[in-house]
Order: structure tokens, then sequence, then C-alpha cells
């Protein structure tokens, strides 16, 4: 505790101003139980940026935290990038401090000498990314903390493509950041070099959007009913205009979700992955007789879909099954169109289901699998220039389509996601029944996440013992399915179980264990990279024969999982 205590006396030096020496001052007098998660660790700068909760401490998210990484970044610019005038963008959600964490980071970029674009107001995060290479920049910054709670803040780094940063330059920016001091970061802005922007990147934006999102000229658009949710947060900066300028006229918003609002006072967490954010979505959805509801969490870059089942019922699809539909509408499109050849390709991650790798493969196209993080995807398009991106998604709900922005993108997997049900609705089909077809063409799958929370020093050493169990102890047999492989994706090898053969797992390292039965359950484990939970996937599948068991088959598989979680001692 004493290493803690002079952590926190060191925050207050004048290098700190007179209100941050004044909390951590009254934390001190306190004996607060606060002052050591505050200050047990360094907010990590990790691969992707940072996220955390709003405070002074080196465990918070402040100016300084965010000081002291964006000089880090600014370091690592000017010594590593040879244009004479280097250039960021920056945007910011609807959280709380993030317009001034915004302009901190404005400061003191300028004051390195460094040309900035800055949001005028709000954005999504897809905006961002698509900004980076519209500007021509050398990297991008958004200020936001996704789904977190309220009390939460963040910043994301882009680089020169449009994606999150990624190795060499991750490593190379996060090591710069290690090495500095508090009192090393330049504050004193130089406003010539702060350029404020707006509707000009707005219509350049949705264009692309509205270009890559509709696909096809005899889709009658106008007949599809849409309930939307921005969930408080920034794609109703967006959104809306994107369905318009595509031609989707019948759509309802959740006025009292419209307005943006970091308290996001209507929910308990906006993250559409969750059926109670998109209650009252669901609600109108059901008053006007709507065929889809779309929610976006607050930097819009996920998207919760929910669609009319055989019963009419609204039923919230997850993110495998969403993506799983897109793909395939996007694979038929092109392959309509005589545009596959062999050269192109679909991204998914390693949690994410292994039917969309089957649905691509039926159109004799090849997925890429990466790690967990929408980066890993956009680093695709990058790395294979001789092949075309059709698109890509993750579990977590997340997709992209097309490579015109470099993350995932809610705006044109909206307008994607209307694509497939107004298309549906005028052939006699649904979203939901495109769903079945394709289980009943290959297998039933179901997916189901569960996360764990384990806050703090202690919840961080459990998560750790957790993994290590499994990892060194594995689990032989699950469900009366013996394991057949377990892939640790940290030691970058892949056991059999039964042979005792190993093979090597050709991707970086990541803290990630995957389990699979012979029969091809399938369970995955790895800490989350922004909160303090573990996460844990599973994967069940078996045929379908009819669209009309689906019920049932569901059922079968969810039972299962439930088993599954049980013999775990998960639940």
């Amino acid at each position: 505790m004493s290493e803690i205590l002079d952590k926190a006396k060191q925050w207050l030096s004048p290098t700190f101003d007179a209100e941050t020496q004044q909390e951590v001052q009254q934390l001190i007098n306190e004996n607060s139980a606060d002052l050591a998660d505050r200050f047990y660790k360094d907010m990590e700068f990790g691969t992707g940026g940072m996220r955390g909760i709003m405070g002074a401490g080196t465990n918070r998210i402040n100016k300084y935290t965010l000081g002291r990484a964006t000089q880090g970044l600014s370091n690592y610019l000017l010594e590593n990038v040879e244009k004479a005038q280097k250039s960021v963008v920056i945007a910011y959600d609807c959280r709380h401090n993030s317009k001034s964490f915004a302009k901190v980071v404005a400061n003191i970029l300028s004051a390195n000498g460094i040309k900035v674009f800055l949001f005028d107001d709000l954005r999504a995060t897809p905006e961002l990314s698509f900004a980076v290479r519209y500007l021509k920049c050398d990297a991008g910054i958004v200020l936001t903390a996704s789904h977190n709670p309220p009390e939460y803040n963040g910043y994301k780094v882009y680089w020169a493509d449009g994606g999150q940063i990624v190795p060499p330059h991750d490593h190379g920016i996060i090591s710069k950041v290690n090495t500095l001091d508090f009192s090393e970061i330049n504050f004193n802005a130089n406003e010539d070099l702060i350029e404020i922007i707006g509707a000009d990147v707005d219509k350049a934006f949705i264009a692309a959007s509205v270009k890559n999102g509709s696909l096809s000229d005899k889709i009658e658009r106008k007949n599809l009913k849409i309930v939307f949710t921005s969930l408080h947060g920034t794609s109703i900066m967006s959104v809306p205009d994107a369905l318009k300028n595509a031609g989707y006229t019948d759509v309802h918003i959740v006025e009292e979700q419209s307005k943006p609002n970091g308290d996001f006072p209507t929910v308990k967490s906006p993250n559409p992955e969750e059926p109670e954010a998109l209650e009252m979505a669901t609600n109108l959805a059901h008053k006007i007789g709507a065929d889809i509801v779309i929610g976006t969490d607050p930097d819009c870059d996920r998207l919760g879909v929910a669609v009319r089942d055989l019963d009419g019922n609204m039923k919230l699809m997850n993110g495998n099954q969403t993506m799983v539909v897109m793909t395939n509408f996007l694979l038929k499109k092109w392959q309509e169109e005589n545009k596959l050849n062999g050269k192109q390709f679909v991204g998914s991650t390693i949690v994410s289901t292994e039917l969309v790798n089957e649905v691509a493969a039926s159109y004799n196209v090849q997925t890429k699998v990466g790690l967990t993080g929408f980066k890993w995807i956009a680093k695709m398009v990058r790395d294979f220039p001789e092949l075309n991106f059709i698109g890509g998604g993750e579990e977590s709900f997340g997709y992209m389509v097309g490579d015109f922005v470099r993350d995932k993108d809610a705006v044109t997997a909206t307008l994607l996601a209307c694509e497939v049900a107004a298309y549906a609705k005028q052939s006699g089909s649904s979203f939901y029944e495109e769903l079945l077809q394709i289980y009943t063409r290959n297998n039933f799958y179901k997916e189901h996440l569960i996360s764990i929370t384990k806050k703090g020093m202690d919840g961080a050493a459990e998560i750790q013992q957790m993994l290590s169990d499994m990892r060194n102890n594995p689990i032989t047999e699950i469900d009366g399915e013996k394991i057949a492989t377990l892939s640790d994706y940290n030691s970058s090898m892949k056991r059999n179980l039964i042979t005792g053969e190993e093979s090597n797992i050709d991707l970086p390292k990541s803290n990630v264990l995957i389990y699979q039965t012979e029969k091809g359950t399938r369970i995955a484990a790895r800490p989350s990279g922004t909160e303090p939970k573990i996460k844990f996937y599973f994967s069940v599948n078996t045929a379908l024969d009819t669209k009309e068991n689906a019920l049932k088959v569901e059922a079968e598989l969810d039972a299962k999982i439930q088993r599954i979680i049980k013999e775990m001692k998960l639940n």
C-alpha cells in the first residue's frame, strides 16, 4: 500500500492542475479504498488504445493519461512519418467529457506541430475510420468507450489505412507512451493547426455508405417498415440520413432514445447485444407492425437486429446469425453479377461462428479468420491487396461491408440488413427465413456468450487463474463428447488431446483458449480487452431438416449449452 500512496502523492505536484490535486488529496485524506484501484497500475495503452473509468489517477481516463498517450503518439508520428506536415483526424462520441477530452488531444497534437482535423460535434466511429483516408491523414483518434457503462471513456487510435493500429505501429506507439513522464506532455495548443470539420465529410461518408450498402436497383425499399434506435448515441447523426438517401422512407425512430446522452437514461446498458436495450424499439415495432428493428451502440460500430420469427414475434438475432445472413446475401449478389472469380474473401474471427466459413465455401469463396477484434479483419484488406474483400463480421455484433471503411460499421451494416429484409419480403420470405434456409443447407448452429465480471487487482488475478487452469488441466470430455483439440493462442499451439499431435497456429499470440469436440462443439475462453471480465463462447450445432422444426432444434441446442455451462461450473 505504501507504493500506491507514494504513486498517488506524485499527483500532488505542480505537473497536475489544482482540481486533480484536490481530488487525489481527498482520496488520501479519506484513506479511500478507491485509491488503490486508481493507482495500483498505469492505465494500459493497449494494442488498440485505452478504455476505463474516468477520474484522477494512473488507472483512470483523464486529461493526463490521455495526454501521455497522445504525446507518445505525437513522438511516434514525428519520428516515423516522412511527410513534412503530419496530420490526425479526431472524432468523439456522446459520453461525458468526450468533447473536452477531444479538444485536449487536439491541443497536444497541435502543440507538437501536427495538423488536426477535429469534428465539430459527435460522430460515429466508422466515419472517423473513413475520414482518415478521405482526408489523407497519418492517423485518427476517436474518444469513445463503445457500450461500456456511463462512468467509462476511452481512446482508440487508427493508422493511415483507416484501420486500428496493428503491428508494428501499435508496439512502436506503446513503447513511446510507456517511456513518457506526465511532465513531458505539451498541452500548449497551436490553434492555427486545428481545423474544425463536419458537413463535407458527412456528405462523403453517407454517400459511400449508401453506395456500398445498397446492393440492387430491384429492391422495393419503400415497402419495408423499419424501427431504428440510436440508444442515445452517435448514430443519430448518420443512420437516418443514410436510410433516407438509400430510399427507405418508412422509418420510425425511437424518439425517447434519439437524443445523445452519456447517461443512457432509458437503458441499463447501451449494448445492442442485450435484448433489454432494444425493448423500447421492439415494443414500437409490435405496435406499428414493423418488419425489422435495428439498434446501434453509442459509437455506432455495432448493431443489433430484431426480425419477425415464423410466428410473427420480434426475435433478436445474435451477432453470428446476422453476419451469416448478411454474408450469404452479399455472396449471392456477387454471384448473380458474375463477380466471383476466386479472388475474393470474407473475414471472420476465431470466436465467431464457423457457419460463416461453410457459407462462404459453398460459393467457393475463402474465409480468412483472425484474432478477436475488428482491427485484424481490417488488416486482412491491407495484407491481401490482390484479393477483393466482400464483407466480414464478428460475433459481437460488428460487420463491415467492402473496404471503404476499415472498422466495423453500423451505418452501412444497417443498410445491408434492411436490403436483406426488403428483398426477402418482396420475394415472399423474411430475414429470419433466410437464416433458416442457411441452417437447413448446412447445420443449425447456436452460439452463446457468458461474461463473468472480476473487478480490481484480485479479479484480474482470478481471471488469469481460470485461464491457467483451463490451459494446464484441460477438460477431456464435455456433455458426453470427447474433446478432440485444444488451441492455445498464447503459445500458438493446437494440440490433439486424443493423439497428442501438435501443430502451429499462424496468428499473433493472444490469451485465448478454444476446445473443440469430435462432434464440432466449441468452447472458447478469453479475458476481455476492455472490461474486467472473462468471456466464454459456446457453439453447438446439429442438422435441421425443415424450417418448421427450427424451434424444437433450437431448444435442444440451448439445453445442450446450459448443460455445458453447468458442467463447467460457470453458472
